[in-house]
C-alpha cells in the first residue's frame, strides 16, 4: 500500500460469534478526515493481507473510525488474522474511498442489509440522521444472535424508530418483505444494499421494478464470477500514446505493470475501484463489481484489474 497510515486498535467489540468491530485511532491522536457515508478503507493486518473494510462510524464524528470484520470459513489470512488481534496493536490502513454514496435529491432512502453488510449501511444511516432526510434501515439476519450492531440499532435515537430488524426469513418470506418495501417507494426514490451477493441480486430485482435500475445502489464484498474461456487479445493504448498488447491471459493492469507504469492497485479483483480508469476510444467489458450500472453503460471508466475489451483497441487515461 503505497499511501498508508499506521493506526492503533482502541477497542473491540464481539458483536456476534463471527463478527467483531473493531475501533480505531491515530498514533498522534489527531483527528481523521472526515469521510463520505459508504466508504471503505484498505487494511493490511499481521499476516500482511490487504483486504478493504466499510467504514461504520458516523462520517462526523473523527476521532475514531469503526470497522466491522467477519471471520470467513475460507479466509487466506486476513479476516481470520484480525480476529487476532488485540487492543493496543497496530495495523495500516489507507485513504477512505467511496464507490456507493448517498444520492442527492430522493424523496426517500431505503437502506437494506444483510449481515455484515449493515456496515457501510451505518454510515449511511448516521449521515442521513443528521440532513434529516427520511430513511429507513432494514436488516435482515438469521438470528438476534447473529444481528450485528443490535443494541445501536435498537436504542441509539438516530436508529431506534427507523430501523426494522428481519429475522430467520425463509428466502420467499424476505422477498415478500422486500415487495412491501418496494411497494411504497417512488421514481425519486433510492435503495441501497449490501450483502451476500445473493441477497444483493433478490433486492437488486424486486427493487428494480419499482424504481430505475442507477436508483439501486450496491456495495459489493466479493468479486465477480466470470468465464474467461472465450477471453481474445487486444490493444490497449494510453492517452500519451503508448500501446501495449493484452494477451487472452493477462489483464490490462498486469501488462501496465511488466512495461513499468505505475497504476494505483488494492485488490486486484475489481472491487475496490483503485485501479478505475478513464475510456476514451473502444468498449469496455467490464467484470468489476465497483461500478455503478450508470458508470458502465456510460462507458467511459474501467475497472484495469479485471475488465477487457468488447472492441479490438482500447484507449484510456490512467487517473
Amino acid at each position: 500500500m503505497s499511501d498508508h497510515l499506521v493506526v492503533r486498535i482502541a477497542e473491540i467489540v464481539e458483536e456476534t460469534r463471527d463478527i467483531r468491530t473493531l475501533r480505531l485511532e491515530r498514533l498522534d491522536g489527531a483527528p481523521f478526515t472526515p469521510f463520505a457515508a459508504g466508504a471503505h478503507i484498505d487494511v493490511v493486518g499481521p499476516t500482511g493481507v490487504l483486504r478493504q473494510y466499510s467504514l461504520a462510524s458516523a462520517p462526523y464524528e473523527n476521532d475514531s473510525i469503526l470497522i466491522a470484520v467477519k471471520r470467513e470459513p475460507d479466509s487466506r489470512g486476513g479476516s481470520s488474522a484480525l480476529h487476532e488481534v488485540a487492543v493496543g496493536d497496530h495495523l495500516k490502513i489507507g485513504r477512505p474511498r467511496n464507490l456507493v454514496a448517498i444520492a442527492e435529491g430522493a424523496d426517500r432512502h431505503v437502506l437494506l442489509a444483510g449481515g455484515v453488510g449493515v456496515t457501510p449501511l451505518l454510515a449511511m444511516a448516521y449521515d442521513l440522521y443528521r440532513r434529516s432526510a427520511p430513511f429507513e434501515l432494514h436488516y435482515f439476519a438469521r438470528s438476534r444472535e447473529e444481528t450485528a450492531f443490535r443494541e445501536l440499532l435498537e436504542e441509539r435515537a438516530e436508529f431506534r424508530d427507523r430501523v426494522r430488524l428481519h429475522l430467520g426469513l425463509t428466502i420467499a418470506e424476505q422477498e415478500q418483505v422486500l415487495r412491501d418495501i418496494a411497494g411504497t417507494l417512488t421514481a425519486d426514490s433510492h435503495g441501497y444494499t449490501c450483502g451476500p451477493a445473493p441477497f444483493m441480486e433478490q433486492v437488486a430485482a424486486v427493487l428494480g421494478e419499482r424504481i430505475a435500475a442507477d436508483h439501486v445502489h450496491i456495495e459489493h464484498f466479493a468479486a465477480a464470477e466470470v468465464d474467461a474461456t472465450g477471453d481474445t487479445a487486444f490493444t490497449v493504448e494510453l492517452d500519451t500514446g503508448e500501446s501495449f498488447e493484452v494477451p487472452a491471459d493477462r489483464s490490462i493492469l498486469a501488462v501496465l505493470e511488466d512495461n513499468g507504469i505505475e497504476v494505483f492497485k488494492s485488490c486486484e479483483e475489481g472491487i475496490c475501484g483503485s485501479c478505475v480508469s478513464g475510456v476514451l476510444e473502444g468498449v469496455p467489458d467490464h467484470r468489476d463489481n465497483c461500478l455503478s450500472v450508470a458508470d458502465k453503460a456510460g462507458g467511459t471508466q474501467m475497472a484495469l484489474c479485471v475488465s477487457r475489451a468488447l472492441t479490438d483497441k482500447l484507449v484510456i487515461e490512467l487517473y
